[in-house]
């Protein structure tokens, strides 16, 4: 038998709710019984996306949402992190360890090398209408135990 979940929230493109955002996606793992390790991976994992769209998806002081989805699938775990905002002009070039848009900022551009780090998968879809950062990584869980399946 198949186990599947999944949960979805959404919240402002602030600074403050990256820990929330972190905290959320560690809480609905914890069904899956995954290692410290898979923990601290997944929360800096989220940690990075997140910090993505409140730096970069909504310039103007005018801050728009983040959409978090998780979805569990036996013992794999998908994470979205979405925005609706301006989208990245060369994603390739964004993904380039040490590339930055705001190297003013004191920005590392090292987002996705984390990300990438610390997932099995990332892809990343970007237009105009915003960006879409899709993270998986197989957990070491025994669901069947987990799930009492």
């Amino acid at each position: 038998m198949k186990y599947s979940n999944f949960m979805e929230v959404c919240f402002k493109a602030l600074s403050v709710n990256e820990g929330f955002a972190r905290v959320c996606v560690a809480s609905f793992c914890v069904q899956l019984n995954p290692s410290v390790d898979e923990i601290t991976d997944i929360k800096t994992a989220v940690s990075e996306a997140v910090t993505n769209c409140v730096v970069h998806a909504y310039p103007t002081a005018v801050k728009g949402d983040v959409i978090l989805r998780c979805e569990l699938e036996d013992n794999m775990i998908t994470i979205s992190v979405m925005d609706k905002g301006v989208g990245i002009k060369d994603v390739q070039k964004a993904r380039e360890p040490f590339y930055t848009t705001k190297p003013s900022a004191e920005r590392s551009g090292m987002g996705f090398t984390v990300m990438e780090s610390f997932m099995d998968d990332v892809q990343v879809e970007s237009n105009s209408f915003g960006t879409c950062v899709k993270m998986t990584k197989k957990l070491t869980a025994n669901v069947s135990d987990v799930a009492g399946l």
